[in-house]
């Protein structure tokens, strides 16, 4: 059975919700303590991807590009026993190249037709489309509608699918997502700085279950990400966000001045 521990493993999508941000994204990354990766910044200048980078396989888990596209992705777990031919973290950033959410779909089917991968939950938006990918040696479609997603490594919403041999541990995080998608609701008037603020709060609440200090493994990091068409934000938590601020990812390269470049004006609150 293919039970791993990896990839990011709480993704929060709020959807078409904010009309500066028809884009906005909130997730942790769960992974092993001792695998390395460089913070965000500029993965690739053509198409111009900010994204982190996996030390170890050279992919990213989570990111978007010039053309507004979002890409994330968690494990999934599952009884399927997969060969694991190429790194997910290199589909993302395959996936990060589209220039549309549509586009970025094609990608997936045909890379998943070649290549035999880890099962994941695999998100993509962009301002017209949203939806998850599911691969468990088959490739399903979740479409999203507009409002706030969230996805863990045993649940798209309540789409929920518990692995035979620890039903007890998936049914504990189905439920835990089921909680954060429910405070994280979004309230009337609320700005898209606001709802990222309190997403932040969320992820770093251990209430929630989503933040994890266990022996060897936990929460390695936290994104918080807006995009749209005059807005693009990026706060980046180089920690578990129960005790690590969020800070805006500056961008060292000359592509800076491009309308998708991070805005300086993103003023996330940390959490210590």
């Amino acid at each position: 059975m293919a039970f791993v521990l990896s990839a990011v493993c709480t993704l929060t999508l709020a959807w078409q919700v904010f009309d500066d941000a028809p884009v906005a994204v909130a997730a942790n990354r769960d992974e092993a303590l001792e695998r390395e990766s460089v913070s965000p910044g500029v993965y690739r200048e053509e198409p111009l991807i900010v994204a982190p980078r996996d030390a170890e396989a050279g992919g990213t888990w989570i990111g978007y590009n010039e053309h507004g596209v979002f890409a994330g992705i968690t494990n999934k777990w599952t009884d399927a026993d997969l060969a694991a031919e190429r790194s997910r973290g290199l589909l993302v950033a395959d996936v990060l190249a589209a220039e549309s959410a549509a586009a970025a779909a094609e990608t997936i089917e045909a890379a998943t037709e070649t290549d035999e991968y880890d099962a994941f939950n695999l998100v993509v938006a962009d301002e017209s489309a949203a939806y998850c990918y599911q691969w468990n040696g088959t490739l399903s479609r979740i479409d999203f509608e507009p409002g706030v997603q969230v996805i863990v490594n045993a649940a798209v919403n309540d789409t929920v699918q518990l692995p035979s041999d620890h039903l007890v541990v998936a049914r504990e995080q189905a439920d835990n997502a089921l909680a954060v998608r429910e405070t994280l609701a979004v309230e009337d008037g609320e700005s898209v700085s606001t709802w990222l603020e309190r997403a932040g709060d969320v992820l770093g609440d251990h209430e929630y279950g989503v933040c994890l200090h266990r022996n060897g493994f936990g929460t390695k990091s936290s994104s918080l990400i807006a995009l749209g068409p005059e807005t693009t934000q990026y706060a980046f938590a180089p920690g578990p966000p129960c005790e690590t601020a969020y800070e805006p990812v500056a961008l060292e390269s000359k592509t800076d001045t491009s309308p998708s470049a991070v805005e300086a004006d993103c003023d996330v609150e940390g959490h210590i």
